[in-house]
């Protein structure tokens, strides 16, 4: 093949050649709003890497709602922080190794791989003895970061590689990282699950959701999967949950500027809720709470996990300002986790999981490149369940499907991980 300066979206260049300019999907600080707006088809330098950084050919990225934050400039503007007048985002994705950098040794152009989005400076003592997670520089690539994954080719760092699962596809695999490597981190490092542990998972067959319910699983532990309806519970038993709620059978969810009689309400619901969960197991009560809805459910969480209990949590979609009667905290000694993505140690973990067969990817949707502002678009207005993820190199493996309309808060922006 004759060596151009920039190749077609879904046309590859030869292995390890690296052209000039390459599509992407950019936001500008001009039109920051809505993503349909806002993410717009662009030509852009190819980044140069440095030592210890690799060049990533993207064949499919992953959708998740940090790319609308980043679209719409809020809750915070990432193009103030990065100091640049563009933004590529995208924060998970599968590619090609097609350059290394000077001091890069464990991968070579053509190795097959998936990304993990964090980035950390790798030389403090955080990073080399506590947790790069702890790092004072730490930064979720393709939100804090330029050069994301909704592009031709991006640059990570060579930690942020994993091995692509050979049995899966390359939009498959594709849409897992964000999500998956967020639960698990929570479930098992985090809140120490262990076999026979009972794990409230709130939005269980969200993008969050689905993974905490196989962890479960595979850990040997119970899901008590909590879905908005008929069919969400069926997928969460599917993917091996032990008991599932519909939780519109019950009216437990935090309101903003509650009546006593409101709150009185509320609180009768909730310990119905935590009566029929004893039903379900024998008598027992919640070990742990897989959190990530926030003031809608959180005083519920806390009330429902049991003495010594744990409630962790990685994101708030319906709200980020928590109120709860603290007494069931302290007098009965629960904990509350935070809890942030994960490290490579902790990527690399979960990955084999995948590379087992032992978590499956949930991938409900493909897009084509330009439809990027699209499928963000139906993610901000909650038209999309499950996991969406954009053809790039991949163009071959689009089966995108038109967006069905998706109800519940605790599915609404399952992908809403904080990234700062």
């Amino acid at each position: 093949m004759r060596e151009k300066a920039i190749y077609d979206v879904g046309e590859m260049p030869p292995l390890g050649h690296v052209p000039k300019a390459m599509h992407a999907i950019v936001i500008r600080k001009d039109r920051e709003g809505e993503p349909q707006t806002a993410m717009q088809h662009e030509q852009m330098p190819v980044p140069a890497i440095g030592p210890n950084e690799v060049l990533v050919y993207v064949m499919g990225a992953g959708v998740n709602f940090n790319g609308v934050w980043a679209a719409r400039g809020k809750p915070v503007s990432i193009m103030k922080s990065t100091g640049d007048d563009f933004h590529i985002a995208g924060s998970d994705a599968s590619g090609i190794v097609w350059k290394v950098g000077s001091n890069v040794k464990r991968w070579k152009v053509g190795d097959e791989v998936v990304v993990h989005c964090n980035q950390s400076c790798g030389q403090c003592p955080e990073c080399n003895g506590l947790d790069p997670m702890a790092c004072a520089e730490q930064k979720i690539w393709g939100y804090e970061t330029n050069w994301g994954s909704f592009a031709q080719f991006t640059k990570v760092q060579a930690q942020q590689l994993l091995p692509k699962p050979r049995h899966l596809s390359w939009m498959d695999a594709a849409s897992y990282g964000l999500t998956y490597f967020t639960a698990y981190r929570m479930l098992v490092d985090q809140a120490e699950m262990k076999a026979g542990d009972n794990v409230l998972v709130w939005g269980a067959s969200g993008g969050l959701g689905i993974f905490a319910v196989q962890l479960c699983k595979v850990m040997g532990a119970n899901a008590i999967a909590v879905v908005s309806s008929p069919a969400k519970a069926e997928l969460a038993k599917s993917l091996g949950a032990k008991w599932t709620i519909n939780r519109k059978d019950y009216d437990f969810a935090r309101r903003e500027n509650e009546t006593p009689e409101q709150t009185k309400h509320r609180l009768a619901e909730t310990r119905r809720l935590g009566k029929a969960i004893r039903e379900m197991t024998g008598g027992k009560d919640v070990d742990i709470v897989f959190e990530h809805v926030g003031r809608e459910t959180f005083p519920t969480s806390v009330l429902l996990a049991k003495r010594f209990g744990k409630i962790v949590i990685c994101g708030a979609t319906s709200g980020y300002h928590l109120d709860f009667d603290v007494r069931h905290l302290w007098m009965r000694q629960k904990q509350i986790l935070g809890s942030h993505f994960a490290n490579a140690y902790e990527a690399t973990r979960a990955n084999q999981l995948i590379i087992e067969g032992k978590v499956v990817p949930y991938l409900d949707a493909t897009y084509a490149f330009d439809d990027t502002p699209r499928a963000h678009q139906d993610m901000a207005e909650n038209k999309h369940m499950g996991k969406m993820a954009i053809a790039v190199g991949a163009a071959a493996e689009l089966h995108a499907e038109e967006p069905e309309e998706a109800a519940g808060y605790e599915e609404s922006m399952q992908e809403n991980v904080p990234a700062f």
